[in-house]
Parts: C-alpha cells; structure tokens; sequence
C-alpha cells in the first residue's frame, strides 16, 4: 500500500516536522517526480506514487532524532513499516546511504536510488550540485560523529555512480535540472 499525498502530508503534521525540513522534502519530491517522469518516459517503469511518497516522508523522523539522536532514516522506515507502508519504508530506509547488495550500476533506476538521489542534490530548500551538498554535509556534521569522513566519502563516490547510472539513460544532464525544475512550476 502507498500513501496519498493527502495522508503523507498529514503524516507530516502528525510528526511535527519542522517547517524548514517540510520545506526541503518538497523540494526533494519534485526533483524526484521530475527525474522520474524522464526516466518512465525513456522506458523506465518507475511507480511515481511510491517515489512521491518516499520523497515527501524521507525525513519523517528527521525533527525527532534532532533530540534522540537516532537515525532518521531507520526510526522513519520503522515508523512506515510499523503503519503498513513497506515500500515506502524501504525508500526512506535508504535515503542516506542505498543498499549496496541492490545497487548496480547498469541495472535499471530503482525508486530507492531515485529518492536517494533527489535528496543529495537538494541542501536546505535549494537545488545544488553533488559537490555543494557534500561539502555542506562535512561542514556540518564531520566533526560531530567519528568516522564519518571516510563514510561521507564513499557516499560520495556512490552518488557520483547513481547520478551517472540514472543520467546515462536521459537526454539531459545533471546541469539541466535547474531549468526543468524552474519550467516544471511544479507546486506542493
């Protein structure tokens, strides 16, 4: 079962999501829905609703662990699961870091990657590329947990790996986003 947009957003309020990171995963959402209707109209069969309700709910969790501390991610996949949403669950689960055992680099653009994807290249509530998110990352989390600098790393170099296999199958490139975006007066 997947969420409406209705039920996500009063999931979001339910949660109390801070303002600034509803702000965020809507953006996350349109840059998701964007790169998959590309994706569905060269072939893919991306589930648009999944995507929009992975993208809408991928920092469920987000304002709560602020103060817990846990991971986001996971607490926001259990949340999900815990409601009968699995699919979604499975997205927000990986929207930090995509299983690596279902990762392959020439397979076809999983909703997981997407979302994934989609929410690298948003820092705050502004379109950025790979490199300006990353760096902000560092900047602000790096010295507060241990080891995460090798991890940050290696995500790096994977959402590098993701942006190729997902812009490989487009006639755009991740430059191009922007201006489809701004086209697409696509409103949350």
């Amino acid at each position: 079962m997947i969420p409406t947009r209705e039920k996500c957003l009063e999931l979001i309020c339910q949660h109390r999501m801070l303002p600034h990171i509803v702000r965020h995963s809507k953006l996350v959402t349109e840059v998701a829905l964007l790169i998959g209707r590309k994706l569905n109209s060269c072939g893919q069969r991306l589930d648009l609703s999944l995507v929009e309700a992975g993208a809408l709910l991928h920092d469920i969790m987000k304002t709560m662990s602020i103060q817990t501390k846990e991971d986001h991610a996971q607490t926001g996949g259990e949340l999900l699961n815990s409601l009968g949403y699995p699919a979604v669950a499975s997205i927000v689960r990986q929207h930090i870091r995509v299983d690596k055992r279902s990762f392959e680099p020439d397979g076809v653009v999983s909703e997981e990657e997407l979302v994934n994807y989609a929410d690298k290249r948003v820092k705050h509530e502004e379109l950025v590329d790979i490199e300006e998110r990353f760096q902000d990352i560092q900047e602000r989390y790096a010295n507060k947990f241990p080891g995460l600098q090798e991890s940050l790393e290696e995500v790096r170099l994977e959402t590098q790996l993701l942006e190729q296999k997902i812009f490989s199958n487009l006639d755009i490139s991740p430059k191009d986003l922007g201006a489809l975006l701004a086209k697409s007066n696509v409103q949350m």
